[in-house]
C-alpha cells in the first residue's frame, strides 16, 4: 500500500538511496544520506513509500524563483528486489496524482545517461526527452550525461495559476 512517508522510514529510505550512491552511476551524487538528510526531506517534501516492497518516491522544486513554482522535478528509486515488478510504475503513477491534486503542471526525470533502464520507463509512463545534457556530470573518474525527461500533469487554472504550498 502506498502512503505518505513518515520519520520511521528513514532509515529504509537511506539504506536503498545510500546503496545506489555508492554503488552506480545512476545519481550523480557521492555523498551518502544521512538520517537527518532523509527526515529533513520527509518534513519538507512529498515523499511516498512502499515500506514493505522497497520503494519510495518524491518531488520538490525544479529550480528556484516563482516562474518554476509549477514545475517538480521527482526521484524515484527501489530496493534491487523490488524492480521489474510494477513497484516504480505504482509509485510514479501515485506521485502524479498528487502532483496534479497540488496543481503542478509539469514534472521533469533528471536521469543519468548510462540509466536506459529508467529512460524507457519513464518514455512508457509518457515523459518526453527534452534535453540530452552531455558529460554535465562526473562521478567515479567517468563523465556522465544527464538526460532531462518531462511530463505535462494537466493544464491548470489560469495562465498566472499557482500550486498549494505544500512543498
Amino acid at each position: 500500500m502506498i502512503r505518505d512517508a513518515n520519520r520511521d522510514d528513514a532509515g529504509w529510505i537511506a539504506d536503498i538511496w545510500n546503496a545506489v550512491i555508492a554503488h552506480t552511476q545512476i545519481t550523480f551524487t557521492t555523498a551518502p544520506k544521512t538520517l537527518d538528510d532523509i527526515e529533513n526531506l520527509i518534513d519538507t517534501r512529498v515523499m511516498l513509500v512502499l515500506p514493505r516492497q522497497g520503494g519510495f518516491a518524491t518531488y520538490g522544486p525544479f529550480r528556484g524563483g516563482p516562474g518554476y513554482a509549477a514545475t517538480v522535478e521527482h526521484t524515484i528509486l527501489l530496493d534491487p528486489t523490488a524492480r521489474g515488478r510494477g513497484k516504480g510504475r505504482a509509485l510514479l503513477t501515485a506521485l502524479q496524482a498528487r502532483a496534479r491534486r497540488e496543481g503542478y503542471h509539469i514534472m521533469v526525470a533528471g536521469i543519468s545517461g548510462i540509466n536506459d533502464v529508467a529512460i524507457a520507463f519513464h518514455a512508457a509512463m509518457g515523459f518526453a526527452k527534452v534535453a540530452h545534457m552531455h558529460q554535465v556530470g562526473r562521478k567515479d573518474g567517468v563523465w556522465l550525461d544527464l538526460i532531462l525527461m518531462q511530463k505535462q500533469l494537466g493544464a491548470t487554472a489560469g495562465a498566472d495559476a499557482a500550486p498549494q504550498d505544500t512543498v
